[in-house]
């Protein structure tokens, strides 16, 4: 902080000494004009840097996790210095689809049945040229699970792909039914409360290569069904280790958030309007002739419904991974941004991070939803990818010091 002000004390200093000896014209002249753009410059770069640029909060419920971490993953510890002109909430979320690029990735498609006769679309990255896990048989396995409306075509889905490849690592990706173009079977989509489908697809990953080891990576709704997964599971799973970005804690909250003015206007109408054009693909098999405005509106009528629950508020109480965390087993990380309007920094659950030592929670003040953009041009990576990949290389590598956290 004193070296903060001793920039800004050294940048006020240059500006008089500008304006005093260098600007000769009137007040109207160049030279003012200029004499304001860099006052303004100072002040915005100093306002960044004091206010904008911070370091993370790392929370865990024991010291071996954070200790690893630490160690391990350097970035947890970095100041996060968000894209200084678009470090605003609203703005990175918005943002990260158009200005990150989409690395080029051929998947191979798998279409695996479910219990009821359904069909689940995985997609495949097998990075047979890996030169570190030559060996397929033995080639560590990162499973990536989608936001609400996501699919493998997402670009923070890809960018996940590109670091895995980076690793040496294969990756598979986990489509909820109905949004990437296959035929729905049966009359059964998904919601962030019903894991039976990605227990499925865990055990068919690990049943076609049960040599390598596996870890998960989830975002948004993804990362609320891997955690409600892992809080249901205990110990009884082959995942090594799993990392969640952006997830909603308290779905009570979240839709909270979003039903406010801007934020419904921003996001809430549009994420509704993807969740309706979805079940309309799938008419012949689905049964919804409702108009709903809103994603509670949408849960009321159609996702409670479809899954059993007496009413909405049962299913948003079991949709929510906060209830869970307690049971959690397995290394779990964590990336959640204060600024987040789909998880209000009042429901990030910090308290109940801090009784399971398998737990770590990063919270940065700035990233918005699944944004974490940073750089002058965000276009290759971002922080979040840096969370990841690092995480992924330590778990995967370094998995042994994590089998007893307590």
């Amino acid at each position: 902080m004193i070296s903060l002000y001793f920039n800004f004390n050294i940048l006020t200093r240059d500006l008089s000494h500008y304006l005093e000896n260098q600007v000769k014209v009137g007040l109207f002249g160049s030279g003012v004009g200029l004499s304001l753009v860099l006052g303004f410059s100072a002040a915005y770069t100093c306002y960044y840097l004091i206010s904008v640029a911070k370091k993370p909060q790392l929370i865990s419920g024991g010291k071996k996790f954070c200790q690893f971490l630490r160690e391990q993953c350097p970035v947890v510890s970095e100041t996060y210095y968000p894209t200084f002109w678009c470090w605003e909430s609203r703005i990175q979320t918005l943002l990260r689809p158009f200005v990150t690029a989409k690395p080029g990735v051929v998947y191979r498609n798998e279409l695996i049945k479910a219990a009821d006769g359904g069909q689940i679309s995985l997609d495949w990255f097998d990075n047979d040229d890996s030169l570190s896990h030559p060996d397929p048989a033995t080639r560590p396995t990162v499973l990536l699970l989608p936001g609400l409306t996501g699919t493998s075509r997402e670009s923070y889905i890809l960018h996940m792909v590109q670091q895995s490849r980076d690793l040496g690592y294969r990756c598979v990706v986990f489509n909820n039914r109905g949004v990437s173009g296959e035929t729905l079977l049966t009359p059964r989509t998904y919601c962030a409360a019903n894991t039976e489908d990605l227990e499925a697809v865990i055990e068919h990953v690990q049943k076609t290569n049960e040599a390598a080891p596996i870890m998960a990576a989830g975002v948004s709704m993804g990362g609320m069904m891997l955690a409600n997964y892992l809080g249901r599971k205990g110990r009884e799973t082959c995942l090594k280790g799993v990392v969640v970005f952006s997830a909603g804690w308290d779905v009570f909250e979240c839709t909270a958030s979003l039903e406010k003015p801007l934020d419904r206007l921003l996001f809430n109408s549009y994420l509704t309007s993807c969740l309706q054009a979805s079940v309309h693909r799938s008419l012949n098999v689905l049964n919804f002739n409702y108009l709903a405005r809103t994603i509670r509106e949408f849960d009321e009528r159609f996702t409670s419904i479809m899954f059993g629950y007496p009413t909405n508020d049962d299913y948003y109480r079991d949709a929510s991974p906060v209830h869970k965390l307690k049971s959690v087993q397995v290394p779990m990380l964590c990336l959640n941004a204060a600024d987040d309007v789909f998880s209000p920094s009042h429901a990030i659950p910090v308290e109940a991070v801090k009784q399971n030592p398998n737990l770590a929670m990063l919270i940065t003040c700035h990233g918005g939803h699944i944004g974490f953009l940073e750089g002058l041009w965000p276009r290759q990576s971002t922080y979040m990818d840096r969370v990841f990949k690092q995480f992924a290389k330590a778990v995967i590598e370094q998995g042994s010091r994590l089998k007893d956290l307590s």
